[in-house]
C-alpha cells in the first residue's frame, strides 16, 4: 500500500487546526515520500469551501460524523471508504461502531474515526460542587456560570431534563417542543450566567479570575485548566456527556485515495496516534495509546470517564431543519432579561 502511495508526491487534506502536527507530517513524507497539502477549518468552514468548490480541490477531508450525512446526501461530496483498506481492528469497537451507524448510506460506509472528545462541565472545586447540567441553575452559582450559545448547550440540558433529544430527531414537531422547554429551563437559570463565552481563553480568563465557578466545556480544554490549577475538574454529567468525532471520509472528487489510505493508516499505528493527541489535547480512536500518551494526560482521563465511553452520548447525523429549530431557541434565550 505504501508504495502504491510513493507514486502520488501530495495528499491534500482538509481538517481542523493542530490534527496534523508538522512533525508526524515530515516522518509520513520521509517514510512514504508523499508530502501533506493541509487546509484547516470547522464543520461550516468545510462544508462552505467544499460546495464553492463543487467539491474539488481535497483529498481527505475531516468532518464531525453528525455532519457527514446531511451534506453528503444534499452535495454528494464524498466517496465510499473501502474499509478493507483500512487496519480497521486498531480502532476502539465502540467507536469504529457509532462512526459506522452514522456515516452508513445506503450500505455504503463513508467514513472511519480519527478523533474524539465530548462536552461535560468544568468546576472550580473550591467554589462549587455540581454532578448535572441543571446544578448550573442552583441559585447559589448566581452569577457564577458560563457556557456557549450554540446548539450543544441545548443538547446537554435536553439530557439534564431527563429527555433524549437524539431520539427526536426524526420528529421535527417534538423536537421543537424539547426545544422550548430547554429554552425556558435556560431562561429561568439566566440570573446565574455571567457570560456566554466565545472562546476558550475568554472563559480561561473568567475563572482564573474566579468569576466564573463552573460551566459547560469540552473534555480537553478542562485538562488544561485543571493542569494550572488542581482544584478545577472537568465532570462527566450524571445524564451523560456529549460526544463528538471527527472522521476521515474521501473526497468524490480526490485524485490520491492511495495517499489518503496511506495517511489514514499511518495515523492508526499507537505510536503516531499518541502522537496527534499530544499536538490536539484530545484522544484518537485507536487502542494502545494510553500507555504511550503523557502520564498525568492518563490520569485525567481515567478521572474524567472511569466507566470509559459507557456515559457518552454520540451525536448522530443531523437531519435537515434541526439547525432553524435550534436557532430560534438560542435566539429566545439571548434576547431573554
Amino acid at each position: 500500500m505504501v508504495a502504491s502511495a510513493q507514486a502520488v508526491n501530495k495528499l491534500r487534506i482538509l481538517t481542523w487546526d493542530s490534527y496534523v502536527p508538522v512533525d508526524v507530517a515530515e516522518d509520513f513524507r520521509k517514510e512514504t515520500g508523499i508530502e501533506l497539502e493541509v487546509t484547516v477549518d470547522d464543520d461550516v468552514g468545510i462544508i462552505t469551501r467544499l460546495h464553492a468548490s463543487g467539491g474539488a480541490g481535497f483529498d481527505l477531508i475531516q468532518p464531525s460524523q453528525d455532519r457527514l450525512t446531511g451534506a453528503q446526501q444534499q452535495y454528494h461530496f464524498y466517496k465510499p471508504i473501502d474499509i478493507t483498506r483500512i487496519h480497521s481492528d486498531r480502532y476502539f469497537p465502540e467507536l469504529l461502531q457509532s462512526v459506522r451507524a452514522n456515516t452508513t448510506i445506503d450500505g455504503k460506509l463513508y467514513s472511519v474515526p480519527f478523533l474524539w472528545g465530548a462536552q461535560g462541565i468544568v468546576v472550580n472545586r473550591r467554589r462549587a460542587e455540581v454532578t448535572d447540567y441543571m446544578d448550573l441553575c442552583n441559585p447559589a452559582l448566581r452569577d457564577k456560570t458560563s457556557m456557549r450559545a450554540l446548539r450543544h448547550t441545548l443538547i446537554a440540558f435536553a439530557f439534564g431534563l431527563g429527555k433524549d433529544p437524539f431520539a427526536l430527531y426524526s420528529d421535527k414537531k417534538a423536537y421543537a417542543q424539547l426545544m422550548d422547554e430547554v429554552a425556558q429551563t435556560l431562561i429561568s437559570c439566566k440570573p446565574n450566567l455571567h457570560l456566554y463565552f466565545e472562546s476558550k481563553a475568554q472563559l480561561f480568563a473568567a475563572m482564573r479570575d474566579d468569576k466564573v465557578s463552573a460551566a459547560l466545556l469540552w473534555d480537553s480544554a478542562s485538562w488544561e485548566l485543571n493542569r494550572e490549577n488542581h482544584f478545577v475538574h472537568f465532570v462527566n454529567p450524571k445524564s451523560g456527556a456529549v460526544g463528538w468525532m471527527i472522521t476521515f471520509a474521501l473526497a468524490a472528487k480526490g485524485q490520491n485515495d492511495d495517499a489518503a489510505y496511506a495517511w489514514i493508516n499511518y495515523t492508526l499505528r499507537p505510536e503516531i496516534a499518541a502522537r496527534i493527541t499530544k499536538s490536539t489535547g484530545s484522544f484518537t480512536a485507536v487502542q494502545g495509546t494510553l500507555s504511550r500518551v503523557d502520564p498525568r494526560l492518563k490520569a485525567q482521563f481515567f478521572h474524567s470517564f472511569p466507566e470509559g465511553f459507557k456515559n457518552i452520548h454520540w451525536s448522530p447525523a443531523m437531519p435537515a431543519g434541526l439547525e432553524e429549530i435550534e436557532a430560534r431557541a438560542l435566539e429566545r434565550i439571548k434576547a431573554a432579561h
